[in-house]
């Protein structure tokens, strides 16, 4: 015979509930009528829930933004342990999660648009953004490691200064394919990867570049 849920669970889950609905229809917002044009009021009366009910999950709409990135960062700390367990080569593993990092701004381009705004005219945020992309870039310097410790990556340069170019060349592509707002967003991220995943092949005697010939990344 099933039983009730515990009321301490049901009062957890009503609160995940109304913290999503909250999320998604401030995102949903934000991409049809702009960051700033949008208010408190606009988003609760979307999720149709009383005003001070947001304050409750979010201490300002700033950090529904924080709330992505964190989302994303957490599924790539995810995907990092599934990668160090994985049977599949790291270039199919990560190829892979490229689809799944990028399945929520492919379906509103607007929202990577917003979200640039928002980074860039925010202090508040921008510096939030800079702390969450040192552990970013932390876990993309690990999958890295991964592959150099398989021999599927070179060896010959830093963990760290690939992960970053290979930020940089991701973030760049969703940023140009935002000002289309089109469905090449897949064959943009796939060219861009067969590119740099070609570069990071490990080196042999016949491909080895000249020393110095790869200037060093600023962070």
């Amino acid at each position: 015979m099933p039983t009730l849920p515990h009321p301490s669970r049901r009062r957890e889950r009503r609160s995940l509930e109304l913290r999503e609905r909250l999320f998604r229809a401030a995102l949903d917002l934000f991409a049809k009528q702009g960051f700033a044009e949008t208010t408190v009021a606009d988003i609760t009366n979307a999720a149709d829930v009383g005003k001070g009910t947001f304050f409750n999950y979010f201490p300002s709409k700033d950090h529904i933004l924080l709330a992505f990135a964190e989302m994303q960062l957490a599924e790539l700390r995810l995907a990092v342990e599934g990668a160090r367990h994985a049977s599949v080569p790291l270039l199919e593993f990560v190829r892979s999660l490229l689809v799944r990092m990028t399945a929520e701004p492919a379906r509103n381009p607007d929202l990577i648009r917003v979200f640039l705004l928002a980074f860039l005219g925010n202090s508040e945020v921008r510096q939030a953004m800079r702390d969450l992309h040192v552990h970013v870039l932390d876990l993309h310097a690990q999958m890295v490691q991964i592959g150099q410790e398989r021999g599927e990556i070179r060896t010959d340069l830093p963990a760290t200064e690939i992960a970053l170019v290979f930020r940089q060349a991701i973030f760049g592509t969703l940023l140009i394919w935002s000002l289309y707002g089109d469905d090449s967003l897949e064959s943009r991220l796939d060219s861009a990867f067969e590119i740099i995943w070609s570069g990071l092949s490990p080196r042999t005697a016949g491909n080895l570049s000249s020393p110095g010939t790869v200037p060093p990344v600023a962070g």
